[in-house]
Parts: C-alpha cells; sequence; structure tokens
C-alpha cells in the first residue's frame, strides 16, 4: 500500500470524524423544563353563587336534553311534563321525550317515605358526573316522584327536575328548592340566570396540553406531555405539531378524546438538525371548533 494510499485513508477517517463531530454535537444533555398551554380567553361568569349547585358549574353537554319517564301512573306522567315545559319555557333549555334511557330518567314509587319525620315527595340528582377544566360536566340524572302536587302548578316534580339539573336546596322558604314543599313557593331567578349562563356556553370540545416537558442529549430530543379534553364535547382526532424555533420538526396523530379524559404522550429521540434550540413550541392542530384555541399552544424556552 503506498504512501499516498494512506494518507488520503487517514484523511477520511479525519474528515467521518470531524462529520460524526458535527452531526452529533452538542454531547451535553438540556432540561426545557415543564410548562402547560398558555392562558385561556375563555372564562365563567364567576359573578353567579354558583353555592346553589351541588358542584360549581354543573351541567349537561349541551342544552338540549333527553328524558324518559317509566313505570308511571298519568297524573304523575303529566305533571312530570308540565315541569319540564316550565323550565324549557323559563330558560334557554330544551327537552324532549325518549322510549328509555333518557338523559333524565323519570320513575315513580306509590309507596310513601318518611325521612327525618317528614314525609318525602320526591327524589331527584344528577347520577354520573365527569368533572373537566371548567365544567363538572352531567352525563345522566334521576327523578323518584313518589307524591303528587296537590298545588296548581306540579312544584314537586320541579323541585326535583331542578335537582337533576344540579341545584341544591334553598335555606330560602319561598323558593321552590326548600326541603319543604308548599304552593306559594317560586322559581328563583337567580336558579333561572345559572341555567341561562351555563347553558349559553356552546356545546364543543376544548383540548389543552399540560405537563409538556423535553429534555434533549446532543441531537435527540425526547418529549413528554398530556393531551385533555376539557371541554363539553367528545374530541375528534388531530395532530400535534412540535417545532423548534419555529421549524416543524415532528408531527404527532392522536385518536378522537372523549370529554374529561386525557391521554399521556411519550416520544423518544427525535433527530433535530439544528446545532441549538432555543425555543420548543408545542400546537395542537385541528380542523374542528372549539370552546378555545388561545390554549392549544405550550411554548418551552432554554434559558442559558
Amino acid at each position: 500500500m503506498g504512501w499516498k494510499t494512506i494518507v488520503s485513508a487517514i484523511i477520511s477517517l479525519i474528515l467521518i470524524g470531524f462529520l460524526i463531530i458535527y452531526w452529533f454535537s452538542p454531547f451535553g444533555t438540556i432540561d426545557f423544563g415543564i410548562a402547560s398551554s398558555r392562558n385561556a380567553n375563555f372564562s365563567l361568569n364567576n359573578s353567579l353563587n354558583n353555592s346553589m349547585q351541588f358542584y360549581d358549574n354543573l351541567r349537561y353537554s349541551k342544552a338540549n336534553i333527553s328524558y324518559s319517564i317509566s313505570d308511571c301512573p298519568i297524573g304523575k306522567k303529566d305533571e312530570m311534563k308540565t315541569a319540564f315545559d316550565i323550565i324549557k319555557n323559563y330558560t334557554i333549555l330544551d327537552f324532549y321525550s325518549v322510549n328509555e334511557n333518557g338523559e333524565i330518567s323519570v320513575t315513580c314509587n306509590d309507596r310513601n317515605k318518611v325521612e327525618g319525620g317528614l314525609f318525602i315527595a320526591g327524589e331527584g340528582g344528577p347520577t354520573n358526573i365527569t368533572q373537566s377544566e371548567n365544567f363538572n360536566v352531567i352525563f345522566s340524572g334521576t327523578i323518584l316522584l313518589i307524591k303528587e302536587s296537590d298545588c296548581e302548578r306540579p312544584n314537586i316534580a320541579l323541585h326535583e327536575l331542578l335537582h337533576a339539573l344540579g341545584f341544591n336546596h334553598s335555606g330560602n322558604k319561598n323558593n321552590i328548592m326548600y326541603p319543604v314543599s308548599k304552593c306559594s313557593q317560586i322559581i328563583s331567578q337567580d336558579i333561572l340566570d345559572t341555567i341561562n349562563s351555563l347553558y349559553s356556553i356552546p356545546s364543543l370540545p376544548d383540548l389543552l396540553l399540560e405537563n409538556v416537558s423535553a429534555t434533549m442529549s446532543g441531537r435527540y430530543l425526547d418529549l413528554n406531555l398530556t393531551l385533555r379534553n376539557a371541554g363539553l364535547k367528545d374530541a375528534p382526532g388531530g395532530t400535534i405539531e412540535v417545532y423548534a424555533d419555529e421549524k416543524n420538526i415532528h408531527k404527532i396523530d392522536f385518536e378522537p378524546l372523549l370529554l374529561g379524559h386525557g391521554r399521556m404522550i411519550r416520544i423518544n429521540n427525535i433527530f433535530v438538525l439544528q446545532k441549538s434550540i432555543n425555543e420548543l413550541r408545542f400546537f395542537i392542530n385541528t380542523n374542528f371548533e372549539e370552546l378555545e384555541k388561545e390554549n392549544n399552544e405550550a411554548i418551552l424556552k432554554y434559558n442559558t
């Protein structure tokens, strides 16, 4: 082997070495820390007294709520239907009847029930609640009518319906939500205002990012994040786009996400061309309407 060949081989090895150093340096580890989505502009009317509800901001997913009535005599059935119509006329809610498995399920019982020395006229309330970012979402509620109302208006059915809509008892004897029923009691305006305020917010998903963190070892990037649906409706699938100093370096496809549910995502060894990164931006890219789009982004900055 001639000396020219040996020199060429050495030079080639040196060049390869420099190339390896160029492509895989820096060799240290950079921790970008933890971030969450940007603060959303979306907010509820906090001036409302939500203590009147079992939980704050308690509502069904949508303003159009189904109900089913079973095992009820005609009198109680008619009272219940009238109660639905009254709430419908006073608020932006709408109710529609289904044969079975309504979001509000109404049954009847002719047997007297005594509790605390008082005859119980009925029972009602949410039975399945999921907590999201801004709401406690009711998936189902039940009403048990025991006694027919002696009033011109179906106060007992109204009382139990408001329980099923998430409203607690009131200490005001003139309020229809007072534990002991009287014909003179009324539906207070603050209840109607709370219903109209809560259900004025459309039934939409709201995707956001939580606990976003990133670590860079050399030119390889490891990502950890949680995607959550904090809205009022199931979210279709979409894409999370990752940018390094405004250059798109990775895309993460995600499947549909139920409301109130989250999904942890971990991606390892993403090769990045840039030798250094000052900022990582994560963006949820969807083609459907959400309650808030401003919280679809999270940013991590590396401060040297």
